[in-house]
């Protein structure tokens, strides 16, 4: 029998907002589902806002029902879930920062100088 994690790393902590960041995710199976359950819960007992951010939703039906799932996990909880269009706005609109734009300058200046 697999033991649940007694601690859990959070990407980026700002005040009360413990913000899970992914370029994408391939998650695959349920176990997976029941640990990040898990994960969301305990950051929502210890009073922090669980916020996921993923900038890919992937393509594969299974990856997107699990992913629909675990924005139902977030939002439940009362936190946040970013994917996509929305991830990047989200950036933008907490940084002032548009990453998106930054990160196609550099590819389309590396396009050119290759």
């Amino acid at each position: 029998m697999e033991k649940k994690p007694k601690q859990f790393e959070i990407d980026c902590l700002i005040g009360k907002d413990a913000i899970e960041i992914k370029w994408r995710d391939a998650i695959t199976d349920g176990d997976h589902i029941t640990k990040e359950h898990t994960r969301i819960q305990s950051i929502k007992d210890d009073n922090f806002k669980p916020i996921r951010v993923m900038f890919y939703y992937p393509n594969r039906e299974q990856a997107r029902q699990i992913q629909s799932t675990l924005e139902t996990i977030y939002t439940g909880v009362g936190g946040e879930y970013y994917a996509g269009d929305q991830a990047w706005d989200y950036i933008f609109s907490s940084t002032n920062i548009n990453l998106k734009q930054i990160l196609l300058d550099i590819a389309k200046t590396n396009q050119i100088m290759e």
